[in-house]
């Protein structure tokens, strides 16, 4: 028997227990799933931040903690968790965010607000944006999330140039990395798409001098992390029409504090942490694929490297 604790918010256990047990049928696996099952006998902890567990101490016998959540950084540094750490990987979420990124690169791409929000008896006939191939979209992040938005980018013809800490490559996509290939991945650019994950050195990496790398008047789409942008600076920027536009999915504080100027900015799209949701049912298969591979002694999917962060 496995026995696989299910940790996170009360909440959420309404809307993951039927997909898990599904998911855990389907995958052959004899196992007890509940909320509740004495530490020295959990095998697996299917885990997110805001749940009971944060002292993974008495865990003597699990073998992996699941995370349904793609971010780590509120977890990646407790001492207390020696057991291997999974993020979530899932196509599901995945789906959603080139569905949400490709959304508004597309609409700051056609300037679509300009009409959106005219409708005020101007007829605005000057406002034709160039063609896809004409513009620059700087990906920012080039892991599993960012890659897909890249590809999807390039499909419809833009001039897709990413970024990464590490060399990668990305079919179609100019692929820049390390410290010396942040400035041209960021030169002229007239989109910038942040998906990197949240670590001391990706803190700020959108700063005064970042801005100053685009072409005036770039958009700026932020379904990453909130920290990646330095606000003062993002304020000043779009103060001087240096950075047109930015919509922004993630904040340092969330919810986002009424009082914040980010809200009454003109120039700033505010959406509340919605660009992509784990979905229960497809989330629920990679847990359950992990817990069979485990069983099987195979390597585990989605291992988070705890000295990179992600």
């Amino acid at each position: 028997m496995i026995n696989v604790l299910f940790s996170a918010n009360p909440d959420r256990w309404a809307q993951y227990e039927a997909p898990l047990r599904s998911a855990l049928d389907a995958a052959g696996l004899d196992y007890a799933l509940s909320t509740e099952i004495a530490p020295e006998e959990v095998d697996y902890i299917v885990f997110t931040p805001d749940g009971p567990v944060s002292d993974f101490r008495p865990y003597t016998r699990t073998k992996a903690v699941l995370g349904l959540w793609a971010g780590v950084e509120t977890i990646v540094g407790n001492q207390t968790l020696t057991q291997p750490l999974c993020r979530m990987v899932d196509h599901g979420l995945t789906d959603g965010m080139v569905e949400w990124v490709t959304g508004h690169v597309l609409r700051h791409h056609l300037m679509m607000d300009a009409h959106i929000h005219g409708q005020d008896g101007v007829w605005r006939a000057g406002v034709v944006p160039p063609l896809a191939k004409d513009r620059k979209v700087c990906m920012l992040g080039l892991g599993a999330l960012g890659a897909a938005c890249a590809a999807q980018l390039v499909s419809l013809k833009f001039d897709v140039h990413g970024w990464s800490r590490r060399p990668k490559a990305v079919e179609g996509v100019t692929c820049h990395a390390g410290e010396e290939g942040f400035d041209a991945a960021l030169a002229e650019a007239d989109v910038v798409v942040l998906l990197l994950p949240d670590t001391p050195a990706t803190t700020n990496i959108m700063n005064a001098a970042a801005f100053g790398l685009l072409a005036r008047g770039a958009s700026i789409v932020n379904p990453g992390r909130g920290p990646l942008i330095e606000d003062e600076a993002l304020l000043a920027a779009l103060g001087s029409g240096q950075v047109g536009h930015a919509t922004l999915d993630v904040f340092r504080v969330e919810p986002l504090p009424p009082e914040h100027p980010y809200w009454a900015h003109p120039g700033v799209t505010v959406t509340p942490h919605i660009a992509s949701e784990t979905r229960a049912d497809t989330a629920s298969e990679v847990i359950a694929r992990n817990i069979q591979r485990g069983e099987a002694g195979k390597p585990f999917l989605n291992v988070v490297d705890r000295a990179a962060g992600y």
